[in-house]
């Protein structure tokens, strides 16, 4: 009896050392993402659409393995995200079609590992404001980015980025 004790308590044990190096393994990403310079998102887009917040809740919603985090611990694994291009013209669904790209690059310890651009289009729908598309743009960048990191590779074009 005292054998099995043994046993149940080691695979406990082992139990817990699997949880935690799976934990610490989990890929870190900043909470909140630069928008470039050059992306062409207006001010007002910038600040009411809050998308350098949203694409990373975005990954983090579709991925179990990703933590948000202030600022990544640059000796593990960790997603550099920017914002490199943003259509999103005022007027709602009478201005056209919004589209967003995202750039990233995935490190660990301190090698990049992957790569991708990903990029979503959507015309939103005849009741959607800017904001809105713009934010189902982000919910499916957060997907493509998600479904990559099972199996990263360089270059990767995700999405309409194809």
């Amino acid at each position: 009896m005292i054998g099995l004790a043994r046993i149940g308590l080691v695979a406990f044990a082992l139990a817990c050392f699997v949880s935690a190096s799976a934990a610490s393994a989990a890929t870190q990403i900043a909470r909140s993402v630069p928008i470039a310079a050059s992306a062409g998102a207006s001010g007002t887009v910038q600040q009411e659409c809050q998308l350098h917040s949203r694409v990373p809740e975005a990954i983090a919603q579709a991925a179990a393995d990703v933590e948000l985090v202030d600022a990544p611990n640059k000796s593990g694994r960790w997603l550099e995200l920017e914002i490199s291009e943003v259509h999103g013209p005022g007027g709602g669904p009478f201005s056209g079609p919004k589209w967003m790209a995202v750039t990233g690059k995935l490190h660990e310890r301190g090698k990049v590992i992957g790569s991708f651009r990903a990029k979503r289009l959507s015309t939103g729908g005849f009741v959607k404001g800017t904001c809105a598309t713009l934010g189902g743009c982000a919910q499916a960048i957060g997907r493509d980015v998600a479904a990559w990191l099972q199996a990263p590779s360089m270059n990767a074009e995700l999405g309409d980025a194809r």
